[in-house]
């Protein structure tokens, strides 16, 4: 599975600055870097009175605009889609992704931490806390980091996540949920899909399949 480090912290403890030195010093290593904003108050990215905020208003599920460099897409969902769903569907060719936010789940946590904002940290070791990035002394065990230890901090990303790291060639979700798969499987699914599509007119050889199959009606 793609590794997933959630960037976490007070408002206003610099979690957002502290992202911004992060992501260029992994990109300088190699890494492909992906990020995810959690925002739990909701948002809104369309401008009122643009073309597609006019779709999406007209009663359009899902929008897109696209240009020739950059393509961006609005989905409306029942209800938040899981972390390491979006994960999957949207960050497939990515090493890493980092998400600011997501205190309350599973996955490991770095805490950025300023006194003058809160009075102690907000995560502890048993909430999956790997580091802690402070000017201030904190009794926590886990590796301490100043602001400008960004490089110590990528250091422990790459030796505890990215070392030797063997990308997956599937991903599968059945109804949300993430399934594993062994290698014998995923050869034999990577090699029965590829002899079949490439027997249809139109094949080209692809870098990356998007499938999805719909079982019974909605």
């Amino acid at each position: 599975m793609l590794p997933i480090i959630c960037i976490v912290g007070a408002s206003n403890s610099g979690k957002t600055t502290f992202l911004e030195q992060l992501i260029p010093e992994l990109r300088r290593r190699g890494r492909r870097v992906g990020t995810v904003k959690h925002d739990v108050h909701g948002f809104e990215m369309d401008h009122e009175g643009k073309d597609t905020w006019r779709h999406r208003k007209a009663g359009a599920q899902t929008i897109a605009i696209s240009s020739p460099l950059m393509l961006a897409a609005i989905r409306e969902t029942p209800a938040e889609m899981p972390l390491e769903q979006i994960a999957g569907r949207y960050f497939w060719d990515e090493d890493v992704l980092l998400a600011e936010g997501y205190k309350q789940s599973h996955f490991p946590k770095i805490e950025v931490f300023r006194s003058a904002v809160e009075a102690k940290p907000i995560c502890a070791p048993q909430d999956n806390l790997l580091a802690i990035v402070t000017e201030d002394q904190v009794q926590l065990d886990v590796p301490r980091f100043r602001f400008d230890q960004v490089s110590g901090v990528a250091d422990l990303i790459e030796d505890r996540f990215l070392k030797d790291r063997k990308r997956s060639r599937i991903t599968a979700y059945v109804d949300g949920k993430k399934i594993p798969m062994n290698d014998f499987v995923q050869d034999i699914m990577v090699g029965g899909t590829v002899g079949m599509l490439s027997s249809l007119r139109g094949w080209k050889p692809p870098r990356k399949i998007d499938i999805q199959i719909l079982l019974e009606d909605e």
